[in-house]
């Protein structure tokens, strides 16, 4: 089979561009043909405002870019990862009117959110999502902190909402939790058209033992990660187990600071993959404090596949990961109380934590494995394909209705 993978490099959010690559390489290794194209955010700094803005909206120099490279390489799914800003959805148009399926990965809330998070100054905002109203993302600059960029990227959801792009230019949206799923559905897309499927690592890594006696944190250093919190609790748990912070973002110069001012505290920066994992096995469990709705990325994972228990916040997909008393605990978002308080069983039970640890690999190969995931994704790719001959004229005709419009 032949697959395109479409996405736009974008590292403030997140690892998409880390999943990008690991799915590329499983399908690859079960022997598909797989053409990646790409575009890099380093571009925007070449741009004018009104450039980018336009290219947000309708990228009509990709889109004949994605149908040429179609015309070549003919693939049987082109497979979307992140489309924002440069892309533009003017790519799945492009790919409908060459008769090929398109499959949309979430990643985050981008459809339904300015900022793509649900969070607002310090807290989880719904505003948008509630009024089906794109005004408050550029009333409270969502984006960037910028009122600019904010409407760009406001006009996008909300024009390409209004002409029925998510609805009719895209066959599959792909879900890692069935929270991102609810809350998709609830933003208006339609429910038949989502499916289901967990986030996995290639290649596993090893177990570890957790003989390091120390907590671990891997990600973004932002607000909506939940830094401000952890540090607030290691004000207080920091002379009981040592903190290790690996990552970075617009709060590394506080949490440097914190980690000269209180003991136990260290920052390590940013680590290769291969170093996170030996962090990870030495680690007696891993924090995610976040205060967003995260849609389920793979630190949480990675950590259940070297055995490490997780002590995460009960909110968004992270709940999912979490089986309380068995692989891990949760807390309340945005309490720091709690997570200290949570902190503290785990250190005070160290038999607790060896089951844990067991619980923790057993949840891992029970739901995470590659090639389970291999299995859905063939399954998601097959059903699209054998029903593209049902729908691929009307697609087509549609699409050719939408650019001539645009154009």
């Amino acid at each position: 089979m032949n697959i395109l993978l479409i996405h736009n490099q974008y590292q403030q959010l997140g690892g998409e561009d880390s999943i990008v690559a690991t799915e590329a390489e499983l399908l690859e290794s079960y022997g598909h043909q797989v053409y990646r194209y790409q575009v890099d955010n380093h571009q925007l700094k070449e741009m004018n405002p009104v450039a980018i803005t336009k290219a947000t909206l309708w990228n009509s120099k990709i889109y004949q870019e994605i149908r040429r490279l179609i015309k070549k390489v003919k693939p049987q799914v082109a497979h979307f990862h992140n489309t924002f800003p440069l892309i533009s959805p003017a790519a799945y148009y492009a790919a409908q009117a060459e008769g090929v399926p398109v499959v949309q990965t979430i990643h985050n809330f981008r459809l339904l959110c300015a900022n793509a998070l649900f969070f607002r100054e310090g807290k989880v905002c719904e505003e948008c999502l509630i009024q089906k109203n794109p005004l408050p993302g550029i009333i409270h600059s969502c984006y960037r902190n910028s009122r600019t960029a904010s409407v760009a990227a406001t006009l996008t959801v909300k024009l390409h909402s209004l002409i029925g792009t998510w609805a009719k230019a895209i066959d599959t949206f792909i879900v890692y939790s069935h929270f991102a799923h609810k809350k998709l559905v609830q933003g208006g897309l339609p429910a038949e058209k989502i499916a289901f499927k967990t986030n996995f690592i290639y290649p596993v890594p090893k177990i570890g033992d957790g003989s390091g006696n120390y907590a671990l944190f891997v990600g973004r250093l932002a607000p909506e990660k939940g830094t401000k919190v952890m540090l607030k609790a290691w004000e207080e748990l920091g002379h009981k187990i040592p903190l290790k912070i690996v990552g970075d973002g617009p709060l590394a110069p506080q949490v440097a600071t914190v980690a000269k001012n209180i003991s136990g505290v260290e920052w390590l920066g940013r680590k290769p993959l291969s170093e996170v994992y030996q962090l990870m096995r030495k680690a007696s469990f891993l924090i995610i404090p976040s205060e967003w709705y995260e849609t389920f990325g793979r630190v949480g994972i990675e950590a259940l596949a070297t055995g490490t228990p997780l002590l995460t916040s009960n909110i968004g997909a992270l709940s999912e990961l979490v089986e309380p008393n068995c692989n891990g605990l949760l807390f309340n978002p945005g309490d720091a109380n709690d997570l200290t308080n949570k902190a503290k069983l785990l250190i005070e039970n160290p038999l607790k934590l060896i089951q844990m640890r067991q619980a923790a690999r057993q949840s891992f190969e029970a739901q995470y494995l590659a090639s389970d995931n291999y299995q859905r994704l063939m399954e998601i790719y097959n059903y699209l394909i054998i029903n593209r001959s049902k729908t691929v004229t009307v697609n087509q005709n549609k699409s050719r209705q939408i650019v001539n419009s645009v154009d």
